[in-house]
């Protein structure tokens, strides 16, 4: 399962037992699945899961089966929630901050409608009023764990626009276009990642791809913006799932060589353990693997190049016609003057 949030990139959560945070990042990715944009910095959206989380009373993994909604009275007040969190998440928020928990931990729960208000003609600042989830989405997490899950999920919120496609409406507004070596013209939506991205198709491949074609790449909004299952598949490229993809996919018939690209702007550099993961799901696959992890500056790269894994590369967009090879001594040697 994707890695919403790790210990690199967020204090709090690198001082919390593993168990809690797997519990987080599998609340982000419940989340992401009900529509819920995950954007933000990395606490941010560790505060949103632990909130979440609390209000149906899921302390661990082995409680998501058995979530509370408001329909068996479960609730809890935004001061109940801080207490939950302090006592069941390692937290040390202050019992004062209950206003940050209605303003942003709860903001986008509430509007998407997966967390209720016990109260909901109540004031705004009734500090009476409780939170719950939704009972539509505590049977969704109770489900959470079978075979068809995504098709349960897909089929109960089908007749409901969720909060990302709500929000789709403002984020056309500003649009990158993005051209692929093809010819076809994709449209990001705005935002640093996207625009790496654009300059990995733009930019790197023109330059290192010898004749690559892009046959995956994702965006922010658009888990699957582009995506060609036909030549994936003739390639015995492992099954389709957003959570094991990296951001861009390219292959070159030229050399046989499938690229495997992860776009970093706060987290997700091909590291020793992600390259484990991406060679065990690629180990069937009939090209050659190249391992990219792209940056758009070199202070961004210094910020994770600790993780970089062995035996991969590294392009960064603000020099696009260097590359830092992480591979010993294949290419080790002077270089001459032209």
């Amino acid at each position: 399962m994707k890695q919403y949030i790790n210990s690199s990139t967020s204090k709090t959560f690198n001082e919390k037992p593993k168990a809690i945070q797997e519990l987080i990042n599998v609340a982000l990715y419940i989340l992401e699945t009900f529509g819920i944009p995950i954007e933000g910095s990395a606490r941010r959206l560790e505060r949103m899961a632990l909130a979440f989380l609390a209000t149906g009373d899921i302390k661990t993994q082995g409680d998501i089966p058995k979530a509370k909604d408001l329909t068996i009275g479960f609730s809890l007040k935004t001061r109940d929630i801080i207490q939950y969190l302090n006592q069941h998440f390692n937290e040390t928020i202050s019992p004062g901050s209950y206003d940050n928990i209605r303003r942003n931990d709860l903001k986008l729960l509430t509007i998407a409608g997966i967390v209720v208000q016990s109260s909901p003609n109540s004031a705004t600042n009734d500090s009476t009023r409780g939170y719950a989830l939704n009972p539509i989405y505590a049977q969704l997490l109770r489900d959470f764990g079978k075979e068809t899950w995504g098709e349960i999920v897909t089929n109960q919120l089908k007749n409901n626009d969720t909060l990302s496609q709500k929000l789709k409406r403002e984020r056309n507004i500003s649009k990158v276009e993005v051209l692929l070596p093809s010819g076809k013209q994709l449209v990001f939506s705005t935002g640093e990642h996207n625009t790496l991205q654009k300059a990995i198709i733009e930019e790197f491949l023109p330059r290192y791809g010898f004749g690559a074609g892009v046959l995956y790449v994702g965006d922010t909004s658009d888990k699957y913006l582009f995506l060609d299952k036909e030549k994936l598949a003739a390639l015995s490229f492992f099954e389709i799932s957003h959570e094991e993809l990296p951001d861009i996919i390219a292959y070159s018939k030229k050399k046989n060589w499938l690229y495997l690209i992860e776009a970093v702007h706060s987290s997700g550099p091909i590291s020793e353990i992600r390259l484990l993961q991406l060679q065990k799901l690629t180990q069937n696959c009939t090209a050659s693997i190249v391992y990219i992890t792209a940056f758009n500056s070199r202070q961004k790269f210094r910020q994770f190049m600790t993780e970089i894994a062995w035996e991969t590369e590294v392009w960064i967009a603000d020099n696009p016609d260097h590359l830092v090879h992480f591979n010993g001594d294949k290419f080790l040697g002077p270089y001459h003057k032209e």
